[in-house]
């Protein structure tokens, strides 16, 4: 039977988790510090079939019922409509002759319920300050993210990934609206697996949501509630020395059942571990390649934008087998 930890005692793991200081005052990367050049190249070292697996999502600019901030927006600068008009003005310095081309601006809110990015550790904030004890104030209207900047990861993140399919482990398509992933289920997958997560590992875990997205649509989230972990996977997630979570979802099963904690794997994790958290993942075909191969094991590749300032950045995280 899980037990569910009181809402005083995950609030002791702002204390009983934290990295601050592990790694240095100053240090930025939080557990991305727990991939080693070691760990880099047995991942790498692990690729024999040369498949690669995208788990993003596409971005789309049509609305969809889980956007809380509204659709991705393009605005198109240059086209090729009408260029071949007798009638048409050509725009003065693009294509004036006969070459001419495309362009846009493009603008989204990532963070959310639909795109898939990674959190960057000035995402959030607890009592006022962020991952190893740098005030919130740091984040600014001008500037952005001054500390703790996604940009960090100018080189990227590459590790081993390991799959839980804690849905095909249940039996189910997927988890319904607010069903919490406990400990115990991640261990039931990886004795279904015949896995083991070890530290410097990128764990992605599947509630089936994204089959259900490909199915009937997305989930209004803010209505529903979402899959996801329950707050007693931070002890388990610090404990195997975890680098980063994946999820089908944007991680924190909800509603938490906490007053005070409403998305407790985002604030615990983030603030207090210096956890990385890449949401709204598309699991779908890389859970089918996994049964293909019987393997949920594969180098784990991820390249933010190298956004100055950015609390997180759209991201398409790779498998590659």
């Amino acid at each position: 039977m899980s037990r569910a930890p009181s809402e005083d005692e995950v609030l002791t793991y702002f204390e009983k988790l934290s990295n601050w200081g592990r790694w240095g005052d100053d240090d930025q990367l939080g557990t991305l510090n727990l991939v080693t050049p070691a760990k880099r190249l047995d991942a790498v070292k692990s690729v024999t079939e040369g498949v690669a697996v995208s788990c993003a999502w596409d971005i789309d600019t049509r609305r969809r019922v889980d956007q809380t901030f509204g659709p991705p927006q393009r605005f198109m600068l240059a086209t090729g409509q009408g260029i071949n008009d007798p009638a048409r003005i050509p725009t003065p310095g693009r294509d004036a002759d006969r070459g001419a081309g495309a362009a846009e601006h493009l603008g989204l809110v990532y963070h959310g319920y639909s795109v898939t990015h990674i959190d960057g550790l000035s995402h959030i904030f607890w009592d006022g300050k962020m991952y190893n004890g740098k005030p919130a104030e740091l984040v600014t209207s001008p500037f952005g993210a001054t500390h703790h900047s996604v940009s960090v990861l100018r080189e990227g993140v590459q590790t081993r990934g390991v799959l839980l399919d804690v849905a095909a482990e249940k039996g189910v398509r997927w988890l319904e609206p607010g069903a919490p992933v406990f400990p115990e289920d991640l261990e039931a997958c990886e004795e279904r697996q015949s896995v083991r997560v070890a530290e410097g590992d990128v764990i992605l875990l599947r509630t089936g949501y994204g089959r259900k997205v490909h199915d009937q649509g997305p989930d209004d989230v803010n209505r529903v509630g979402r899959a996801g972990w329950h707050a007693a996977c931070l002890p388990w997630f610090h404990e195997r020395g975890v680098a980063a979570i994946a999820c089908d979802t944007a991680q924190d099963a909800t509603p938490s059942g906490y007053d005070g904690l409403r998305n407790p794997i985002h604030s615990v994790g983030i603030v207090a571990m210096g956890l990385w958290l890449i949401d709204n993942c598309d699991l779908e075909d890389l859970s089918g390649v996994c049964e293909r191969y019987g393997r949920w094991e594969f180098l784990f590749t991820l390249a933010p934008l190298r956004w100055v300032g950015a609390t997180g950045s759209p991201a398409n995280p790779l498998a590659t087998f």
